[in-house]
């Protein structure tokens, strides 16, 4: 069977592949979600929680901004450049999981008030949920499109290896 280019990235070198460019950033987006539910709840913005769910924010945008470079510098322009993508699931996983960027960076931008810094408290929040949900949608497709075989997609082009 053949892989997209995310499932290869999350396999070879193991763990250190699955945990930087999967297990780090999930582990944040879930700490997030689940203080996210607990904070829109119970509006109790000056706990512990949400000193932990900003802190996670702050993170996460940092460090996928790190991953995003790397990826761009590293994966994407030279399989572009070379003709290297295995077809279009192999493309629209890269992509969503890249595409992660615009909801972990606005988690970031939000907490440190660059974005909606006139909002009160819960306005922020709802604008943060709004991000959290957007992470949720682009990273699950991501994993369903990686996880196929990159030749499903192409029709009557299918090659097979055994």
């Amino acid at each position: 069977m053949n892989m997209t280019h995310y499932m290869e990235l999350l396999a070879s070198n193991q763990p250190w592949n699955l945990l930087i460019f999967m297990g780090g950033p999930v582990v944040l987006a879930e700490t997030i979600a689940i203080t996210e539910l607990y904070l829109l709840y119970t509006r109790n913005y000056k706990s512990g929680v949400r000193a932990l769910n900003r802190f996670c924010s702050v993170i996460v945008g940092l460090y996928f901004s790190a991953v995003f470079i790397y990826l761009m510098i590293n994966a994407v322009w030279p399989l572009t450049a070379g003709g290297g993508w295995r077809g279009p699931a192999d493309v629209i996983a890269v992509g969503f999981y890249l595409s992660g960027i615009v909801p972990l960076l606005g988690l970031t931008l939000v907490d440190l008030r660059l974005i909606a810094g006139g909002r009160d408290e819960h306005g922020r929040m709802a604008i943060h949920a709004s991000f959290v949900a957007l992470f949720l949608i682009v990273g699950h497709v991501a994993m369903i499109f990686g996880m196929l075989d990159p030749t499903v997609l192409m029709g009557g082009a299918v090659t097979h290896t055994h």
